[in-house]
């Protein structure tokens, strides 16, 4: 089951204190990398470990968009009330990117020594479920009725709330028995499972009791997070425990995990930097792109799938519509004309056309595809006008961009030159992973349709021309990054880099337009897949 909730994908290393640069070094790979999240794993006892919450207050100062949270708070070793309140100030001072992972406990021998008490797993639940009511009423507004909490575990009376987190913090739970579950549908925000604790197979039978619990305490099962800590290995094979094979297989993995059992947060555990590179610049981007093609619509008809299975080329539909009641809603973007280089990355003269039929009727359905299409441009180019006004900015000396914009997209943009080089990598990665989905899996299913085989062969060529733009912006990066080490921004190194954006900008902008229009009516006829 879809929930439909938003992607997102993290980290998860090991809190090494024999090595706590690495630590460091993986969680800034991270978020160059354009993952989401850096989670930690927390337990007070483990001499070998990093004190997770000074390691996450460190993480959450040294980056700009990273979400930060503990994976998960060992509740036992952390008083609510404390923890509460460790969460609000991490929240306010990282402009609403703490979240919190909580757990009923585990390890009790550990936790004895540390100077825990030992719980039965039915009072730790009762406890975690008393804990959640003290963190929340902690994180009510000022001016609040003070907090009262008398439990068995937890007497919290007569305390003034405060200080109010930035963002509504969410609770995730470690959860995998009957109990827990039901805890997390009744009162969390998020269910937090690990990869060899719950393998995908038992997925479903949990997000059930989940289900259950929550539309019998009167919410919305889709409201409660699904997030899942990930492992596994990247090989030219499949095989083994956790995830296997290439960053494309990985992909599939993950979007199917996605789309048919819901999880929606993928929080790789690995202290590998190529695997952090690979997890956040090829497998997401990728998920990303197949969970959105696989929500934009189902494809068209039985009878077009038999066709398909059968290898028959699919024709225009039927002339049933007429020009005084037109039936098509999509509307593609049109080319204005406008460029900004006095240079050329193509000859637009030479691109072919696809033979559209003069009258036509799609269902609503068949023109999901096509409007899907134009929604994923369009990000791209609001994301395009971000990039540019960055650039602009730092061109006119504005380095402090970071007070200036707080926020472009769901990034916090530090004051230097290297953070705008990490959006710029970001966006062109974005574009590259669209157009290597195209490439490899949409066209191939679309040269089905009567006459579209020239339009794909000139859109794969443009795909090509636009990956080398994007290597040159690259190029241009390293240049100004290079420029600006002494501080200072302007000169050669900027001028480079307009100049090279004025052209991807051309480029880009031109082929989306060509591509919606010439993909119309064959994403109509076809669908994605």
């Amino acid at each position: 089951m879809d929930y439909g909730q938003e992607l997102r994908f993290g980290l998860f290393p090991s809190p090494d204190a024999a090595d706590p640069q690495h630590v460091l070094l993986l969680a800034q790979l991270a978020e160059v990398s354009g993952l989401d999240l850096v989670t930690v794993q927390d337990h007070p006892y483990q001499a070998r470990h990093l004190d997770a919450w000074t390691l996450l207050s460190v993480i959450a100062a040294r980056s700009s968009s990273l979400r930060v949270a503990l994976n998960v708070a060992n509740l036992p070793l952390r008083p609510p009330v404390v923890l509460a309140r460790s969460i609000a100030t991490l929240d306010l001072l990282s402009g609403g990117r703490a979240e919190l992972g909580l757990g009923a406990g585990a390890f009790w021998d550990a936790i004895v020594a540390a100077g825990g008490r030992r719980l039965t797993p039915a009072q730790s639940v009762d406890a975690l479920r008393e804990g959640i009511e003290v963190i929340r009423g902690v994180w009510q507004p000022t001016g609040s009725p003070t907090v009262r909490v008398e439990g068995s575990h937890y007497q919290v009376v007569g305390l003034h709330p405060g200080p109010e987190p930035a963002h509504p913090v969410e609770i995730w739970l470690g959860a995998y028995k009957p109990r827990m579950l039901r805890l997390t549908g009744r009162c969390a925000d998020g269910w937090l499972p690990s990869m060899g604790y719950a393998d995908p197979e038992v997925l479903a039978g949990m997000n059930e009791v989940i289900d259950t619990a929550a539309r019998d305490a009167g919410r919305d099962p889709a409201s409660v997070r699904r997030l899942y800590n990930v492992n596994g290995r990247f090989s030219r094979v499949r095989g083994g425990s956790g995830l296997s094979g290439t960053p494309a297989e990985w992909a599939e993995q993950l979007a199917e995990l996605a789309v048919a059992l819901g999880m929606s947060t993928f929080i790789l555990g690995t202290d590998d930097v190529d695997a952090v590179r690979v997890f956040g610049e090829e497998v997401a981007p990728r998920v990303r792109d197949l969970v959105d093609i696989a929500r934009a619509a189902p494809r068209v008809g039985a009878d077009s799938a038999d066709d398909e299975r059968e290898g028959v080329v699919l024709q225009s539909p039927e002339p049933v519509a007429t020009q005084t009641n037109p039936l098509l809603d999509v509307r593609v973007t049109s080319d204005d004309g406008m460029r900004l280089s006095d240079q050329a990355a193509w000859d637009e003269s030479t691109r072919p056309r696809f033979p559209a039929p003069a009258q036509f009727a799609y269902t609503a359905q068949q023109q999901a595809a096509p409007q899907h299409l134009v929604d994923v441009h369009d990000g791209l180019r609001s994301e395009l006008e971000r990039l540019r006004d960055i650039v602009r900015q730092v061109a006119e000396g504005q380095v402090s961009i970071g007070s200036a914009r707080s926020a472009i997209n769901r990034m916090t943009l530090r004051q230097n030159n290297w953070t705008l080089g990490a959006y710029c990598e970001q966006y062109c990665r974005v574009v590259t992973g669209h157009h290597s989905l195209e490439d490899a899996s949409v066209f191939p299913h679309l040269r089905r349709v009567a006459g579209a085989g020239p339009v794909l062969d000139r859109l794969s060529q443009e795909h090509e021309v636009i990956h080398e733009l994007l290597e040159a912006l690259d190029r241009a990066l390293v240049t100004l990054v290079v420029e600006a080490s002494d501080g200072s921004a302007g000169g050669a190194g900027i001028r480079q880099l307009q100049e090279v954006l004025d052209l991807v900008t051309d480029a880009l902008l031109s082929h989306l337009s060509y591509e919606e229009r010439e993909l119309l009516h064959p994403l109509a006829q076809a669908g994605f897949y």
